[in-house]
């Protein structure tokens, strides 16, 4: 199908306001900006002198900036901790007019990714965090404010980063909710939580994912038309996109597939991409697109992100000028 600039247009107009509830773990991004002149003495590694260090909303968070940089309304659900990195990622949401109160707090850090860069490169990358399950009460919070926020949301995206928040009991007592009140769902999976995810509407693995998912290797263009029929069956959803990175991504439904070449100019930086596919297909989904409508815009939007460095997001002009420049493209 082709999107021409008429119909892009007016699908994004259709974004603003837009309500998504937003269930993950939520986290913060550390970027350390320096250059290397040199090798410590002390062992082979690069000296990186320190010029600038800047924080961005990470995880599910990410999936919310996503969303508000394309002037939808997001509403996070998820945990932080009694930390300086959680009044930072207060203080990043607040500064972007995004609601916070979805989410809690508990007796666990929160999750903070540190990344070293030197002359835009990631020299080394640090976590902290804990994996540690939730007790029932913090579980019971978070189904509550889900419960509070589903009336009003137009899409659920359930973003799991496998830090502690998705798991059997919250999505045991949220996703059946959202199924009875027609909002679709779209899930950004981890592996081994397989067996909680459904109902659901739409799964994102990326192409490793997908494997470990259906345990096919996708080698060839059959193996990727099986491994796109096993993870609709396997989780009873309506529709799978796989993303491919530098091969684009790929659709499936009962009735079929599309395949979406990559519209990427230059990959400086694959940090947080599959964030800005799931939050814009929620939001253009939500705004009247069609699934394949959604996943063009998704498309077109990852394939700005990777052109930027660090943890980034997409506006809607960008998307625009980003479709004008091309003249339109169809999915094979």
């Amino acid at each position: 199908m082709t999107l021409n600039r008429t119909r892009v247009e007016q699908l994004l107009n259709q974004f603003a306001g837009r309500k998504i509830v937003i269930v993950g773990d939520v986290m913060l991004d550390e970027f350390i900006w320096g250059k290397v002149r040199r090798i410590s003495p002390e062992a082979p590694v690069p000296v990186v002198e320190v010029l600038e260090e800047t924080y961005r909303l990470g995880g599910s968070g990410n999936v919310a900036a996503n969303i508000r940089a394309l002037d939808g309304t997001p509403i996070p659900i998820g945990v932080l901790g009694r930390d300086v990195a959680s009044d930072r990622v207060h203080d990043l949401l607040k500064q972007s007019g995004i609601d916070v109160s979805g989410l809690f707090h508990d007796d666990r850090p929160t999750t903070l990714k540190t990344r070293i860069l030197a002359h835009s490169q990631q020299v080394v990358r640090t976590d902290r965090e804990s994996r540690l399950a939730l007790s029932s009460g913090v579980t019971a919070d978070l189904a509550a404010a889900f419960e509070r926020n589903l009336p009003q949301a137009s899409a659920i995206v359930i973003s799991d980063y496998d830090k502690g928040v998705i798991n059997r009991e919250l999505l045991a007592a949220i996703l059946p909710k959202a199924k009875v009140a027609g909002v679709p769902v779209f899930l950004d999976p981890k592996v081994h939580h397989a067996d909680y995810y459904r109902p659901i509407t739409l799964i994102t693995p990326n192409q490793h994912e997908a494997e470990l998912l259906t345990g096919l290797a996708i080698e060839n263009e059959e193996a990727l038309e099986e491994a796109g029929r096993m993870l609709l069956q396997k989780f009873e959803c309506e529709y799978a996109l796989i993303t491919r990175g530098e091969e684009g991504m790929s659709l499936f439904n009962r009735s079929g597939s599309q395949h979406l070449p990559t519209f990427a100019r230059e990959v400086f930086d694959v940090t947080g991409a599959g964030d800005t596919v799931i939050a814009t297909l929620a939001l253009a989904r939500a705004g009247g697109a069609t699934m394949e409508e959604s996943a063009i815009l998704a498309n077109h939007a990852a394939g700005i992100v990777v052109g930027k460095v660090g943890t980034a997001t997409v506006s809607r002009s960008e998307l625009l000028s980003d479709f004008e420049s091309r003249n339109a493209h169809s999915a094979g």
